[in-house]
């Protein structure tokens, strides 16, 4: 059995950041809901409560139950997690003075606590409350103290039980993952054997016990994540596994005969289905962004539904979904955080399609993704490929989408993409795109006056999609496509580069 970290979510921003840290370790992790704790076995090594935008002092501020936790698992509680303990077993969290946001140093450290073992005096943290721990009951020692906060970290004598109100998984804490180390390995003994080589076994295993001999419809893009669903189900089920790849017209350009080709040689038992006309169809109108995405997600359900009638007794669909997916498109495991966004892979299937889900990277980040593609031997081209979204173009253009405007920004997206490949750019980019803009502006050709349409280029490097910054591209490398766009498409006479970060903005537009 699998061990594994439990990390309860309160609703902090940060709680899928404490997961990639202690993935890192090469230790499973989990993250449910304060209010939904699982069943605690043997496999549970110990558990961490993450922060919260709620103070412990208001009413309705989670009240968890940790009367199956304390005192039996090691138990870390961070930010929130630390001031609920201290509050609730009798100590005093008050508002802070000045709210204590941003970069601290340890002034303090107990080095001869094994939680802080390693960690340095004067080590930079990273805080973001607006309480802090102003006493706490006698049983409470303190091991770590900012200039400003005097409770920075606190044991429980005669537990493996701690407290920090600082955030060591940000990368601003410089030392954080010295003490995650310490936590999850020392603390928990947690023996680091979560591998690419083990998940791919382990979840193999589970897919065959889960599927016996049943029949599985997936959905193939071309993209990383669907094509290492495809080859973890591919080996669990062999040829009972039956991949669609579906041209939505809404694909980049010569899109749908090069991803069939690469699929070649990988054995997997691939149909191409043209439904362009289907998409463009339900589409036709529509300038909302979530009515677009609903509207393809239907579409796909509905050719989904009818290839799986073709296939006898086909009862699955598998999905590519990953962790972020479902991240952003519903709370987290049903707990505090905010949606985002909807998503085509997530949230269930129509009742009149009598399918179900499977899903087997639900709980793996992108950078996650791959490292398990490459011990799947999955081609490089596969493997580096930039994430695309499942709406396709469909939501790089804004406003009504139609098939004029898709055919010019598969030309403009081309020779952006093109040109990072040439320019040797296209693997230190991780997402890059082209936007339709819904706009049009004045620009000279030649002697003559032209009025025709913007398109923005879009370019980030990010780890797996959560956070992401804009890439600083050679001023001559975009001057070049800039130039070669507005020569050779015709339509367009305005480039534009997005330089926005996520946050506050999204990776894609829509």
């Amino acid at each position: 059995m699998q061990e594994m970290i439990l990390i309860l979510d309160f609703g902090s921003q940060y709680t899928q950041l404490i997961a990639r840290r202690v993935r890192e370790l090469n230790v499973y992790c989990e993250i449910h809901p304060w209010n939904k704790i699982p069943e605690l076995d043997a496999h549970v090594k110990g558990v961490i409560l993450s922060g919260s935008p709620f103070s412990t002092r208001d009413p309705e501020s989670p009240k968890p139950d940790l009367s199956v936790i304390k005192g039996k698992f090691p138990l870390l509680g961070v930010c929130f997690g630390a001031q609920y303990m201290a509050h609730h077993f009798g100590g005093e969290v008050l508002p802070s003075t000045i709210r204590e946001y941003g970069r601290a140093n340890l002034s303090f450290v107990d080095n001869s606590n094994e939680l802080m073992t390693g960690m340095s005096t004067g080590s930079q943290v990273w805080m973001s409350h607006g309480d802090t721990i102003k006493n706490v009951p006698d049983s409470y020692q303190i091991i770590a103290s900012t200039k400003d906060v005097h409770v920075a970290g606190y044991a429980i004598k005669g537990e493996t039980t701690y407290g920090i109100q600082f955030h060591p998984e940000v990368y601003h804490s410089l030392e954080g993952a010295i003490l995650l180390k310490n936590f999850i390995v020392d603390i928990c003994g947690c023996s680091q054997n979560w591998t690419p080589d083990s998940f791919v076994e382990s979840t193999v295993e589970e897919l065959r016990s889960k599927l016996g001999n049943d029949k599985v419809i997936l959905g193939l893009s071309g993209g990383v994540d669907s094509s290492v669903a495809a080859m973890l189900l591919h080996k669990a089920i062999g040829e009972n596994l039956h991949c669609i790849f579906v041209d939505n017209g809404l694909l980049r350009k010569n899109e749908f005969t090069s991803v069939l080709e690469s699929y070649k040689g990988l054995g997997l038992n691939v149909k191409g289905v043209d439904a362009s006309a289907d998409f463009y169809s339900a589409l036709a109108g529509l300038t909302d962004p979530e009515l677009k995405r609903k509207a393809i997600g239907k579409v796909f359900v509905d050719v989904f539904d009818a290839e799986s009638k073709l296939v006898t007794d086909a009862k699955w669909l598998g999905q590519g979904t990953i962790y972020p997916d479902v991240i952003e498109s519903v709370s987290v495991n049903g707990g505090p955080s905010q949606t985002i966004k909807s998503h085509h892979n997530v949230g269930g299937l129509p009742d009149y399609m009598k399918l179900q889900v499977v899903e087997p990277l639900r709980l793996l980040f992108k950078d996650e993704v791959r490292r398990v593609g490459k011990s799947l031997d999955l081609p490089a081209t596969i493997l580096n490929r930039h994430p695309f979204p499942g709406p396709g173009l469909g939501i790089r253009i804004l406003g009504e989408v139609t098939a004029e405007k898709v055919r010019i920004l598969q030309e403009v997206d081309a020779i952006f993409i093109d040109g990072l490949k040439e320019h040797g750019l296209y693997n230190d980019v991780w997402q890059a795109g082209a936007i339709f803009l819904p706009i049009q502006s004045v620009g000279v050709m030649g002697d003559e006056r032209t009025y025709e349409n913007a398109v923005a280029l879009r370019a980030v490097s990010s780890t797996d999609g959560m956070t992401a910054d804009w890439c600083h591209l050679p001023y001559e490398f975009l001057a070049l496509i800039s130039n070669k766009i507005i020569n050779q498409v015709k339509g367009i006479n305005r480039v534009t580069y997005d330089i926005s970060s996520k946050p506050p903005a999204t990776i894609e537009w829509e």
